[in-house]
């Protein structure tokens, strides 16, 4: 599937989350950063969905894993 990038701005209404939040999962490597500068833009199928209850309550969805590192050569 092909990635639907869309804004930090529109990736933290998204979420539920700051946009630091969001460019802090790029900088770990969480979420896929596509381009630079002012034209960043997130895969919005990496990103957890905020949902909202019945009653109008907010639940934020899991944090994207770190991914997996190498281990090191002894």
């Amino acid at each position: 599937m092909p990635p639907t990038l869309i804004s930090a701005a529109d990736a933290a209404y998204y979420t539920g989350r700051p946009v630091g939040t969001i460019w802090r999962w790029a900088s770990e490597g969480r979420i896929s950063r596509y381009g630079h500068g002012k034209g960043v833009r997130y895969d919005l199928h990496e990103l957890p969905p905020k949902t909202v209850d019945e009653s109008g309550e907010a639940h934020l969805g899991d944090t994207p894993p770190l991914p997996q590192r190498a281990p090191k050569a002894a």
